[in-house]
């Protein structure tokens, strides 16, 4: 047996004497947390000898060699990890591996030279290395070599605890910007955040990803219960945990009992078909059923948040918070943030947030809060009702969307001096809120009557035209043509 093989045998052996007698059930509380505590060094370090060692091999000859196809096989049955462990191994050896010097042989620096040395250190395991890098490696080639060894230095200063304005810098642990050893969570969130300082242009293109992976189905009942299943958009999901966190409040009663009612209509519309208010190719909704029940549940959580009977959350009701800095909002890109949400999620979920919301100004100095203000721009009940009453559903010609069940658009923007009025609010469904900024559907008003303009693919006149969901489009010499043709024959 090779020296290093016999050093780490007889770290085995002392591990097998600790584990043979039952000193460990007999420790005290303050004993126990210092076993656990050297655990972890020991568990990390162990991991970063398994690193060291694959990403010193070659990764075709030396499991060939042993039998093995791949060193994922290798590693599973050395390590004994499942597939998905021995994976994560392997990605970490590639992010630590060091070319050599052709005319030397001297070894390279690695990628990532800074966080390679916090793991051989002890600092951190696999997890967190695999946390720390992964954000700004997604980011690929849009990252240069100095920035991504500045995000080294930060990331390995954030693995041991340090809070220097310059990376590298050796703080004393008594230091008042010292700070605890990070886990691979708070590595994970402060690479996402270099990452979108680094990596700016990928906001939208993020976004209509994530646009496109929503959804929610509901499966059938299975042992009494219904299965759900789906992927949740960052302000969906911190909205229901908002409501959630009121509802397992300790101070209130628990959620309130349900008291819904459905009723049966047999009413027919009124009004006529149109070419122009009507979707007889389906293209103007192109969102799959799965997609559709998301948004709905997206709506239902805002009108639930909104509800009085909803328990209060830190004094007021469980409202969805998001921030984004005056600089971004005047550049019109940039990203915005949702507490309790890990990743940062584009400025446009802020614009689309702001637009049915009240915009609250924070002025900070150096972090401490120095101003705080408000401006009130949300639509009051009696203006909600006018509006819902004048457009009866989404002004989004063939999307049916109850009016009471959609957001108030301001058609000019409040940021442009738009009035929070009747005369500038209009009802927009979630989704077509939402993606009204890329979807090609314009809104104006004309003498406080809503007027709509779709793409081209629509209307290749490209007109503004009433929609026909709107009083302003119902024609009262329609209405005996109506009642001729509903009247019963004799």
């Amino acid at each position: 047996m090779n020296s290093t093989a016999a050093a780490l045998d007889r770290v085995v052996s002392d591990l097998d004497q600790v584990l043979s007698a039952d000193a460990l059930a007999a420790l005290s509380d303050d004993e126990r947390m210092d076993v656990l505590r050297v655990a972890g060094a020991v568990l990390r370090r162990a991991e970063a000898v398994a690193v060291e060692t694959v990403t010193t091999a070659d990764a075709v000859d030396f499991p060939g060699r042993f039998g093995c196809r791949s060193m994922n096989e290798l590693i599973q049955r050395t390590l004994r990890v499942d597939a998905p462990g021995a994976a994560r191994v392997v990605k970490a050896a590639k992010i630590v591996h060091r070319d050599v010097e052709l005319t030397t042989g001297a070894p390279l620096p690695a990628r990532w030279p800074e966080l390679r040395a916090a793991m051989l250190d002890g600092t951190a395991g696999v997890a967190g290395l695999l946390a720390a890098t992964g954000p700004v490696e997604q980011a690929g080639d849009r990252i240069g070599t100095a920035e991504r060894l500045w995000a080294d230095a930060v990331l390995a200063d954030h693995a041991r605890g340090c809070a220097a304005a310059d990376p590298g810098t050796d703080l004393d642990i008594d230091s008042p910007d010292a700070a605890p050893p990070a886990t691979p969570d708070d590595l994970h969130r402060l690479a996402q955040e270099i990452a979108v300082i680094l990596d700016p242009d990928g906001a939208e293109p993020s976004d209509r990803q994530a646009q496109s992976r929503r959804y929610l189905t509901i499966g059938r009942m299975r042992d009494g219960v219904y299965p759900m299943r789906g992927n949740l958009l960052p302000d969906t999901y911190a909205q229901l945990r908002l409501i959630i966190d009121a509802q397992l409040n300790p101070k209130v009663d628990g959620p309130p009992v349900p008291r819904v009612a459905f009723e049966p209509s047999d009413e027919e519309s009124e009004i006529e078909s149109d070419p122009f208010n009507s979707d007889p190719r389906s293209v103007i909704d192109p969102r799959t059923r799965g997609q559709k029940q998301h948004d709905a549940l997206a709506v239902a959580l805002g009108i639930a948040a909104r509800h009085d009977s909803m328990p209060s959350l830190g004094g007021g009701s469980p409202s969805l918070v998001v921030q984004v800095s005056a600089a971004d909002v005047a550049a019109g890109e940039g990203w915005a943030r949702i507490p309790g949400v890990d990743a940062s999620v584009p400025l446009s979920v802020a614009a689309q947030t702001a637009c049915a919301g009240t915009v609250q100004r924070v002025l900070c100095d150096e972090g401490r809060v120095v101003a705080i203000s408000v401006t009130d721009r949300v639509f009051t009940s009696h203006q909600r009702r006018a509006i819902v009453l004048r457009d009866g559903e989404c002004l989004i010609p063939g999307c049916h969307v109850p009016a009471s069940w959609c957001e108030i658009h301001h058609v000019v923007e409040y940021a442009r001096g738009g009035l929070t009025s009747t005369d500038n609010g209009v009802p927009l469904c979630w989704w077509h809120h939402r993606s009204l900024d890329r979807s090609g559907w314009e809104i104006r008003m004309r003498e406080g009557l809503p007027q709509i303009r779709g793409p081209a693919w629509w209307d290749p006149l490209q007109q503004w035209r009433t929609p026909r969901g709107s009083l302003a489009g119902a024609d009262p010499a329609r209405l005996p043509r109506i009642r001729a043709r509903r009247a019963p024959q004799r």
